[in-house]
């Protein structure tokens, strides 16, 4: 899961970097950040539609019916996501819909760490350090949905 965070933190900061060598479109903070969102949400969204899903159908809570459907339908969205993002007409709202996304889907990041499921041979992040990892993913998709970071 580090992987990920060090791929927003990452790209985040190069393209503040492309924005202070004379690109303007990334001089703007919250630019950058939904690029980096973005790619991101590509990277996870697919793993809805590789061999990986057969582990995320396993997270997804018994209270929910058919897992298999709710993995494909968030791996969409985590692509129409990632797309909204890099437009500013579309941010603000794709933002909130990520927000609401984020924790419509927690619940299936807490039974994944309860109950030690691996994903790609790795076993689950602990909840002591998923939810400050969630929290930072949501930073990233509230500066998307606030219109205060997009003068």
């Amino acid at each position: 899961m580090f992987f990920l965070e060090l791929v927003l933190i990452g790209t985040t900061l190069l393209c503040r970097g492309l924005g202070l060598l004379g690109l303007t479109f990334f001089t703007a903070w919250q630019n950058c950040t939904s690029v980096a969102f973005a790619l991101m949400l590509v990277m996870t969204a697919t793993t809805h539609f590789t061999a990986t899903r057969y582990e995320l159908t396993r997270m997804v809570p018994s209270f929910l019916p058919f897992p298999q459907a709710l993995v494909t339908l968030t791996g969409i969205f985590e692509f129409l996501g990632a797309f909204g993002l890099l437009f500013p007409l579309t941010r603000n709202i794709t933002g909130w819909c990520l927000i609401l996304l984020l924790l419509v889907m927690f619940p299936a990041n807490v039974k994944a760490a309860r109950e030690q499921l691996p994903l790609r041979g790795k076993t689950a992040t602990p909840l002591w350090l998923r939810i400050p990892m969630q929290l930072l993913i949501i930073g990233y998709a509230l500066i998307a949905a606030l219109p205060v970071f997009n003068p």
